[in-house]
This record gives C-alpha cells, sequence and structure tokens, in this order.
C-alpha cells in the first residue's frame, strides 16, 4: 500500500466487524495505519482483519466487549504486541433499544445501551490514557450520534447515551489537552448499517426510509464512507489543532 494519511500510526477501532466500525478500519488501513479490529461477533472481526491484510493492509482482530473492563485492558497490549505501539483509538460500537415509547424499554435493556455506549468511553479513557501520557499524545475519536443534538422521539434512553458521548468528549478533550490528547466526535445521521431497522423502529421498506429521508436535506442515510473520512480528518495530523469538536456527517439532519 501507498504511504497514506495515518502512515506509521497504529489505531484500535471498537465495533469494526461491520458497519461504520468496519468502514473506518478499512479506511483507516487504507491511509496506512495499522488497525486492531475490536468487536464481540468473533468471526466477522477475524474476516474483516483478514481482508484488510488481503489487500496489503496490517490489521489484528481482538475480540471483546466494550463494556467490561477486562476487555478493554487486552486493546493496548495487543496492539503493542502486535504493532509495537498505539497512537488512535476510535470508540465507534455502540448499540441501541428499539424505536418505541419511552416507557416500554426495560431496565436491563436502559442499563446495556448505557454500558456500551457510554461506559466504554470510560473505559478506553482507563486503560489508554496512561499509554497516551506516556507516549507525549493520542487521539480519541468517538462516534456519537445526530441523536444527541436533535433527539428523536422513539429513541429516548439512546438519545441520553449519545448526549452523554458529546459532553463526555468535551470535557475529557479540555482536560487531556495538556496532554496532548485530543478528543474529537463524528455524529453520524442514521445509516444502513444492522441497526437500522432498530432505529427506524419498523421493517425497512422503501416506505419507512422515505420517512427518515424526509428529515435529511441531502436525501441519503450516512454511509460508512462517510463516517470512516470524517474520522480519518480528525484522527490525522491535518486536524491538530482541532479538539473537543462534534462533526456533524447528517446531510444537513441538524440544521
Amino acid at each position: 500500500m501507498s504511504l497514506g494519511r495515518l502512515q506509521g500510526k497504529v489505531a484500535v477501532v471498537t465495533g469494526a466487524a461491520s458497519g461504520f466500525g468496519q468502514g473506518i478500519a478499512e479506511r483507516f488501513a487504507e491511509e496506512g495505519c495499522a488497525v486492531i479490529v475490536n468487536d464481540i461477533a468473533r468471526d466477522a472481526g477475524e474476516r474483516v482483519a483478514a481482508a484488510i491484510r488481503a489487500r496489503g493492509g496490517r490489521a489484528q482482530f481482538v475480540y471483546g466487549d466494550v463494556s467490561k473492563s477486562a476487555d478493554v485492558a487486552r486493546l493496548l497490549p495487543a496492539a503493542l504486541e502486535h504493532f509495537g505501539g498505539l497512537h488512535i483509538v476510535v470508540n465507534n460500537a455502540g448499540t441501541t433499544h428499539r424505536n418505541r415509547p419511552l416507557l416500554e424499554v426495560g431496565e436491563e435493556e436502559f442499563d446495556r445501551i448505557y454500558a456500551v455506549n457510554v461506559k466504554s468511553i470510560y473505559l478506553t479513557a482507563q486503560h489508554i490514557v496512561p499509554h497516551f501520557r506516556r507516549a507525549g499524545g493520542g487521539v480519541f475519536v468517538n462516534v456519537a450520534s445526530t441523536a444527541g443534538v436533535r433527539p428523536r422521539p422513539g429513541l429516548v434512553w439512546y438519545n441520553g447515551t449519545k448526549g452523554a458521548v458529546i459532553v463526555t468528549s468535551k470535557g475529557m478533550a479540555a482536560e487531556l489537552g495538556p496532554d496532548k490528547i485530543r478528543v474529537n466526535c463524528v455524529n453520524p445521521v442514521i445509516g444502513e448499517t444492522g441497526l437500522l431497522e432498530q432505529f427506524m423502529g419498523a421493517p425497512d421498506t422503501p416506505e419507512n426510509r422515505a420517512r427518515f429521508l424526509a428529515t435529511i436535506p441531502l436525501g441519503r442515510m450516512s454511509r460508512p464512507a462517510d463516517v470512516a473520512n470524517a474520522c480519518l480528518f480528525l484522527a490525522s495530523d491535518e486536524a491538530e489543532f482541532i479538539t473537543g469538536a462534534c462533526l456533524e456527517v447528517d446531510g444537513g439532519r441538524c440544521v
């Protein structure tokens, strides 16, 4: 592969076995980055890592549930073992409850979406910020959502998790700036991923898609490449003076 915008860098991408995470991992690898592909879907994650290697990139799958400290603790040692360093963490893994009235979401489901979407940020910070400090800097890119800016009815508790990711990212940026650790967010609009029907709360039909597309001025859903390119910019040295920002990748949804 030719020299790229992340040449010589090593990244962890969580939730990288499919959807936005897969797109991010593949795009980073295209730009010269070595990637730890993290997910709870072992077979799919192995396939993503193998496909990156088959195209001449560097990637290693590491199984892990981002809501469990012991699993997150394995990510840094894996990056050091396989690639000799770690410069970037993309907190992409996420989940949602099905689009439905707020009183119909059970407590166990509520706890799970906060654990995956919010506690994961805490855990990657706990396990990786000390390394970034020792290294003289690093980058976190946290995938939040337009739901944290313009919340939709039916996704109340999910909206709350993404609002938490946005505010947490800004707080991290303010506190970690003196350590040369940058922290930014990407806010996708609804996308063509495995969670699409959960977000819509209805079958994925042209009619149901049309209802959501009507709220997006550019007239389509977000794609993995859209999110990956935004993450690429924020992770790269081109964004060396950008921290605490939230980049909406939403076709105008939040205008």
